[in-house]
């Protein structure tokens, strides 16, 4: 186990950056200070919120460079009874450390700053010939434009590295997600006199229907890396008070897409899902989509994940055949918005993502920090 290391996730993961609201400040203002302290000019970026400072920094300019990418915000630690470790006393036992964020994702922000120290004298040597850029970016969990931002400022390069738990696996595509809100109308009345009005539950029933065989059809669709595509209910509202007919029925739709698909796709399905449940059942209808999180790919046999599956196989026991995600990540930022071939890979169990007790094991920790140097080296070297 890196000391040093298990010490700078312990104070990242102590600092709380939960998101929403969005308190990412303090995390960022320490690893700022903490990168200054060991010589690299690290800069807050006040964009794209003025409140919600990100962390860029550079190493060298040669060619190639590489982008380390993490996000330091976390999703609520929500009911702290719940927590066997407080979610912010970053406590380690029989080699874990627990607290929310340590798998998701501040043990990726912590390899990649120290690999930036580790890394700095023999960049500016000349020793390797490339570059690294570093970004501690703000609103992930929320789709927000954290990673876009720094890279639309320049903190980019020639191949991305988003650094979150994959068990360093190296995923080459993952899927998109979309978040959808149907409003179904009815006409509100006095639950005495039902029939004065129109129930807009009753109403939702049919769009229900239409949206589960839509999820059995799509269900069809599949990629060799990420699985099959779905559309999940995942929330119904409706109803004022008890004794009231509600007016209308909100239902959120959870949809996981392909790389061969598009939202802009998803939408017209969804237009045509809601005309022909219209025109069978005379209802109104309306939607929006509050969310969206591209899919995204490159070549599985890319030189770059080739790099990272080789450097992974030295230090840990994972496959190295190729692999996709099925949760989405800032990599679609990379790959779709900057044309900068990226993959995702970390230390760390993403099954740790969100919940109670999160932890990581911090020798996965270590090899991850080993594994990701050499890899640099190797790419950095060309």
């Amino acid at each position: 186990m890196d000391d040093e290391l298990a010490k700078l996730i312990s104070e990242l993961v102590s600092r709380e950056t939960e998101n929403p609201p969005g308190n990412e400040r303090r995390a960022a203002e320490y690893v700022t200070n903490w990168l200054a302290e060991r010589g690299i000019d690290a800069e807050l970026i006040r964009e794209p919120y003025e409140d919600r400072p990100q962390v860029a920094a550079r190493v060298g300019a040669g060619d190639p460079t590489v982008v380390l990418n993490g996000h330091i915000d976390v999703v609520p630690a929500g009911n702290r009874e719940e927590w066997s470790h407080p979610p912010y006393d970053a406590e380690i036992e029989d080699g874990r450390l627990y607290g929310r964020g340590s798998a998701d994702m501040k043990t990726g922000v912590a390899i990649a700053m120290k690999a930036l120290v580790d890394l700095e004298q023999a960049i500016d040597t000349d020793a390797l010939s490339g570059g690294l850029v570093f970004h501690g970016a703000i609103g992930e969990e929320t789709a927000e434009p954290g990673t876009k931002t720094l890279l639309e400022r320049g903190y980019d390069g020639d191949y991305g590295v988003v650094l979150e738990p994959t068990g360093m696996r190296t995923a080459t595509s993952e899927k998109g997600l979309a978040w959808y809100e149907i409003t179904v109308a009815g006409e509100p009345s006095h639950a005495s006199r039902p029939n004065q009005g129109d129930n807009a539950i009753s109403n939702a029933r049919p769009v229900l229907a239409a949206l589960e065989a839509y999820d059995d059809r799509i269900g069809e669709r599949e990629d060799d890396l990420v699985g099959q595509a779905h559309a999940t209910v995942t929330q119904i509202e409706a109803g004022t008070k008890e004794n009231i007919v509600p007016e209308d029925a909100v239902i959120t739709i959870d949809r996981r897409f392909l790389p061969s698909e598009s939202a802009e796709g998803i939408d017209a399905e969804i237009d045509e899902l809601l005309a022909g449940v219209e025109a069978a059942h005379d209802i109104e209808t309306s939607w929006r989509r509050t969310r969206t999180y591209e899919s995204a790919a490159i070549e599985p046999d890319s030189h770059l994940a080739d790099v990272f599956r080789e450097a992974s196989a030295e230090y840990a026991d994972v496959p190295t055949d190729p692999w996709g995600m099925k949760a989405s990540t800032d990599v679609r930022n990379f790959v779709n918005d900057a044309d900068v071939e990226a993959i995702t890979w970390g230390p760390g169990d993403l099954a740790q993502a969100h919940t109670y007790d999160e932890h990581v094991t911090l020798a996965d920790a270590t090899a991850g920090l080993h594994a990701l140097e050499d890899a640099l080296e190797v790419l950095l070297d060309e």
